[in-house]
């Protein structure tokens, strides 16, 4: 039996963690309306993050009673989105509070920083970050950037309009030495609204952070041609077929489980070796590109990760993957030869040091020496980028070549 409308077992919805990198998500639809009755572990809302779009499951069954959440607008994790009625035997169970709870309050809304339509700067509203993102237990720099030459009160303008450094890159400078003034910004701002403005979308601006964040650190890539004749032929053979970004990223992970220095990443004066070989993959999404991760790759053959790889391209697609699939990944591939290019210099996410590019394959001439003759040969370009204060050259040509190795002899994968 469930209580009665007046009765005190109210539990809260809350806004959950939904990933390690997450500090809020955006109401996308609403499954039940007050009143209604909702089972146990049914998505009483679905909501959006900067990866994928998620449920917030109802933890026992009862009754909607208030919904204070709004479609399209934005909370931060651990805000509470409304009240489920429930019985005794489940309020004691989740250890419910037997004082009535205090009247609901309007959840705070995220506000996303940008440059409003008005005529004036100073309609720009200032962003306000309600929870410190982390990634792996770091904090995430809600600002980071390269700025140079700007006094503490253009700091403070910008971080009131919610701008970064990069956004300012082309505004010429009329203070000492090509300062930026107030005054430069001002009227930059002012020519920005006579243009044709549009809101970035939640995704390209996460995308646009993590690349300021990579930035920040020195970053190389080597290059080196594979041939992958002998991966192609291997790959006929198969009933259950991998593609040539999933054969790479298990030779990377392979490699990775040999050389482990190289997985690093560096805090302080202090190397954090990965506590497993979890590889991530870039998946183009609407607007942006999504990494799933496939855990402890090195441990499993390669016809065993197609089904899910594949499952993991769907939900990255469609936007609806889990936080346990995404994040805390020690490297990623990302294949740009599907868009035709031959070469590339990706860089790396900001928890990561390296990163595996793929080129086209195309078919060229190679000189055989016993035959001594051209033979063709399906070739392409695979390049590596890493975090040069972690790797040096020498080291990241290595791990590449072993990564070329493995590509040539598929039955080890």
């Amino acid at each position: 039996m469930f209580p009665s409308p007046d009765s005190p077992n109210l539990l809260p919805i809350i806004m959950p963690q939904l990933g390690e990198s997450i500090a809020e998500a955006t109401i996308v639809r609403v499954t039940f309306a007050v009143g209604d009755r909702v089972e146990a572990d049914k998505d009483l809302l679905e909501v959006e993050t900067n990866k994928a779009v998620m449920g917030v499951t109802a933890p026992c069954g009862g009754i909607l009673r208030e919904l204070s959440a709004t479609i399209g607008e934005s909370y931060a994790v651990g805000a509470t989105l409304g009240y489920l009625e429930i019985s005794e035997e489940d309020a004691e169970r989740l250890g419910l509070n037997d004082a009535p709870p205090a009247p609901a309050e309007k959840p705070k809304k995220k506000k996303a920083a940008g440059i409003s339509g008005a005529a004036e700067a100073e309609s720009i509203k200032p962003s306000r970050k309600a929870v410190e993102p982390t990634v792996s237990g770091l904090p995430v720099p809600a600002h980071a950037g390269g700025a140079s030459f700007l006094s503490p009160r253009m700091k403070a303008r910008m971080a009131e309009l919610g701008l970064h450094a990069a956004d300012l890159a082309g505004v010429a400078g009329s203070g000492a030495g090509g300062r930026v003034t107030i005054d430069d910004l001002e009227r930059f701002l002012q020519d920005l609204e006579r243009n044709t403005i549009s809101p970035a979308s939640s995704m390209r601006v996460a995308v646009a952070d993590a690349m300021r964040r990579s930035w920040t650190r020195p970053l190389a890539t080597v290059v080196l041609p594979v041939q992958l004749d002998i991966l192609l032929a291997h790959r006929k053979l198969q009933t259950v077929k991998a593609g040539p970004a999933l054969y790479a990223l298990r030779a990377l992970a392979i490699t990775l489980s040999e050389m482990p220095t190289v997985a690093g990443r560096l805090i302080g004066d202090r190397v954090i070796h990965p506590r497993s070989i979890d590889i991530g993959f870039a998946v183009e999404a609407e607007d942006g590109v999504l990494v799933p991760v496939i855990r402890h790759a090195d441990q499993s053959p390669l016809v065993d990760l197609v089904e899910r790889y594949n499952r993991l391209v769907e939900l990255a697609r469609a936007r609806r993957l889990p936080g346990s699939d995404t994040g805390g990944s020690i490297a990623t591939i990302t294949n740009y030869g599907v868009f035709g290019l031959t070469m590339a210099t990706p860089i790396p996410l900001p928890e990561q040091s390296i990163l595996l590019g793929i080129g086209v394959g195309r078919v060229t001439p190679f000189w055989d020496q016993e035959k001594k003759v051209f033979v063709p040969v399906t070739e392409a370009q695979f390049t590596l980028s890493f975090d040069h204060r972690v790797l040096d050259g020498g080291a990241a040509g290595r791990l590449l070549q072993r990564v070329s190795n493995l590509l040539g002899t598929p039955e080890e994968l």
